[in-house]
């Protein structure tokens, strides 16, 4: 026999399960308008949530023992109206640059620790409803609940919401023993995720130990970790004698509904897979009058030289696409292995040589001619390059692997939360 459903505003919910507003559930805390400026990680008498923290980084269920949450700096900053949260507390991101808005996120295991809520928060403390430890976090993370915000959402360059707007949304109240049900299903998943993350941290600390010590120090000519195999110095080489960059000067054509795709820098840059899905199009007859020096082939660096100075991606297949002008390609060159070239580029002796070229103003940036003779690249035999690229791109492999897999796990649990909450 099928469970009793009774339909809500929120849907058809088992018929033991109640609901009520936000207003009736919450009383509104006192938070400080304190930007991240105030704010360290080593250390303090009191911590602090920051909005920028819930939107990226904090999960659903604040571990005040496990995250890194970043402390006040100076005390006296604060009002004395506001107030300490405590464990079962929720935060509430008011502020974002999209739809994220309103991502929520329940403080727990705080212990003696003394935790208050920042800038573009919106804290709460439960008076009325029985809530096991985990729920509300789950649940107003959940589309059921944050689907409720979206029509409250203001702004245009910015999306907030209102603790007065949000009063009337509904929270959903099940028995606490199908909470505790619900959660520990999912707090399975989680141990899943922490796991993966715990290992893609280890291998990406690993990496950067390796690319700080398998190039060359300025002024060096061999490097603190090599092959015991090789012995000779290295070349020191302007880039612009190693390789052709390609200086897109083009702006955006006339956009298509259907064509060759057109990449913008954050298309790119600190994602694990090139991304086509929304992106713009230019029509091919368009494509076909450009120079072959701005489109992007197999084996080309992507170096972004706007915003995210100094990012690069390596194309890795054979796909037609271009890049805005933001952008500048290193085109594949027999003179230099073009995987080797791309981890010399992300390690932290070009990094640093990049970073003394870059114009400050409205927007940083860094012209093709300081690229050109100002990034002085160390270059060993070609054999050499072959086996360094080899080993850091395996690295790279294993990180992605486990950026799969912990991809995965996400998308299971947004399911699951989606698929337990409603009682589907």
């Amino acid at each position: 026999m099928g469970r009793k459903m009774k339909h809500t505003e929120i849907g058809d919910i088992p018929i033991d399960w109640k609901l009520q507003t936000f207003e009736e559930t919450f009383r509104v805390l006192s938070n400080n308008t304190l930007s991240r400026e105030n704010l360290n990680n080593k250390g303090g008498a009191v911590r602090n949530v920051h909005y920028g923290d819930i939107l990226t980084k904090f999960p659903e269920i604040l571990d005040c023992k496990g995250e890194n949450i970043p402390y006040l700096n100076d005390l006296s900053l604060i009002t004395a109206n506001t107030q300490l949260l405590q464990d079962g507390d929720i935060v509430i991101a008011d502020t974002a640059e999209d739809e994220t808005v309103g991502k929520t996120i329940e403080v727990q295991n705080l212990g003696t620790g003394k935790l208050v809520a920042g800038l573009h928060t919106i804290p709460c403390r439960v008076k009325k409803g029985d809530f096991a430890p985990g729920w509300l976090g789950y649940y107003m993370n959940s589309h059921i609940y944050h689907d409720q915000i979206i029509p409250f959402i203001t702004g245009i360059k910015v999306s907030s919401i209102s603790k007065t707007a949000i009063a009337e949304t509904i929270i959903l109240i099940p028995p606490v023993e199908e909470q505790e049900r619900i959660i520990e299903t999912l707090m399975q998943i989680e141990k899943l995720i922490k796991k993966e993350t715990v290992i893609i941290d280890k291998f990406k600390s690993f990496k950067a130990g390796c690319l700080t010590k398998m190039f060359p120090k300025e002024g060096e000519t061999t490097p603190e970790m090599r092959y015991s195999e090789y012995t000779d110095d290295w070349e020191q080489r302007k880039l612009g004698e190693l390789v052709e960059i390609g200086d897109i000067d083009h702006r955006m054509p006339s956009s298509v509904n259907d064509g060759v795709p057109y990449l913008m820098t954050g298309d790119f840059i600190g994602i694990n897979q090139l991304n086509f899905d929304g992106v713009k199009f230019i029509s091919r007859e368009d494509y076909q009058q450009l120079s072959s020096k701005i489109k992007p082939e197999y084996g080309d660096i992507l170096f972004a030289r706007y915003a995210s100075v100094g990012a690069v991606r390596y194309v890795d297949f054979e796909k037609e696409f271009l890049i805005s002008y933001s952008c500048a390609i290193i085109k594949l060159s027999k003179r230099i292995h073009s995987k080797y070239l791309y981890h010399f580029i992300t390690g932290d002796v070009a990094q640093k040589q990049i970073a003394i070229e870059i114009n400050t103003g409205s927007q940083a940036n860094i012209g093709i001619d300081s690229m050109k003779r100002n990034i002085i690249v160390s270059i060993p035999s070609n054999d050499e390059q072959i086996k360094i690229a080899s080993f850091l791109s395996n690295l790279d492999s294993s990180i992605n692997l486990h950026q799969h897999k912990c991809s995965k796990y996400q998308s299971i649990k947004s399911g699951l939360i989606s698929m337990l909450i409603s009682m589907k």
